[in-house]
């Protein structure tokens, strides 16, 4: 796999625009970047290949590299953040992956990148209710032509999908159920019966916020009710502590934005 990661030298929680974020809470800078760098290194030993964004002054939040893009087949779709704290990380990224000799496409709407969708197999799955824009995911389809399914969150802790949901490989995943809709639980069981179905107690250490190479799951190693679920499975968990990332509402999947490049064809 390959990865890109910001690492979080200017994090700090200055503002709130989601739950987890308490700005009169104490934030230790150093320890995000020891846990940051753990995280890194955990990729690093299992073979897969890291690239870094610069960071920026400014931008305490763009170490949530997740969110600066979807990138699939070569062709990455740029963002459009919802709260005006995160738009300028938007054109970093943006520039980024134009250097990387990646094929950028501008969004419509609003659009938070891989915290709403979550590529599986051929299909990807898109989170709407709190960020990403329910009109963007027409748009996703045309960008990477592959079906969009439509999955409404409805819990304002797990308001990217990225925190309800974990994709485990090309035909399953884990996923909390109560922070998604009556219909959207209802498409899930039908897309995926045999999904793993996380805890509350789990979730709410954003347990799901993780990341697979379809063998290995690197996950906060706060969820162990997950992480025994998935080593029951076949799954190796490989847990790593982001506690003070966490104070922001991101954990390792928000930490990571995956290259997928275009296939050489056979």
């Amino acid at each position: 796999m390959r990865y890109l990661m910001c690492r979080p030298t200017h994090f700090a929680v200055e503002y709130a625009i989601n739950p987890w974020m308490d700005p009169t809470a104490p934030v230790d800078p150093a320890l995000a970047v020891a846990q940051w760098e753990a995280l890194r290194q955990v990729y690093l030993d299992l073979g897969h290949t890291v690239e870094e964004i610069e960071p920026i002054a400014g931008l305490p939040d763009m170490v949530f590299a997740a969110n600066g893009a979807t990138v699939i087949d070569g062709t990455a779709l740029a963002v459009q953040f919802r709260d005006p704290q995160r738009a300028d990380e938007a054109p970093a990224y943006r520039s980024w992956l134009e250097r990387a000799g990646f094929q950028v496409r501008e969004p419509k709407h609003v659009n938070e990148g891989e915290g709403d969708l979550l590529l599986v197999g051929d299909l990807i799955l898109a989170g709407t209710g709190f960020r990403t824009a329910h009109a963007e995911h027409a748009h996703v389809q045309e960008v990477f032509g592959r079906p969009v399914i439509t999955l409404q969150l409805v819990d304002p802790r797990f308001y990217h999908l990225d925190t309800a949901l974990c994709v485990l490989d090309e035909r399953t995943i884990a996923y909390l159920p109560e922070a998604f809709s009556p219909g959207s639980r209802a498409v899930l069981r039908r897309l995926f019966p045999d999904a793993i179905l996380a805890t509350a107690a789990d979730a709410e250490v954003l347990g799901l916020n993780a990341v697979s190479d379809g063998r290995h799951v690197v996950l906060p190693a706060q969820a162990t009710g997950l992480a025994a679920a998935l080593r029951e499975r076949g799954y190796t968990p490989i847990g790593v502590d982001l506690s003070e990332l966490r104070k922001a509402g991101g954990g390792p999947k928000c930490c990571t934005l995956v290259l997928r490049e275009r296939e050489a064809t056979k």
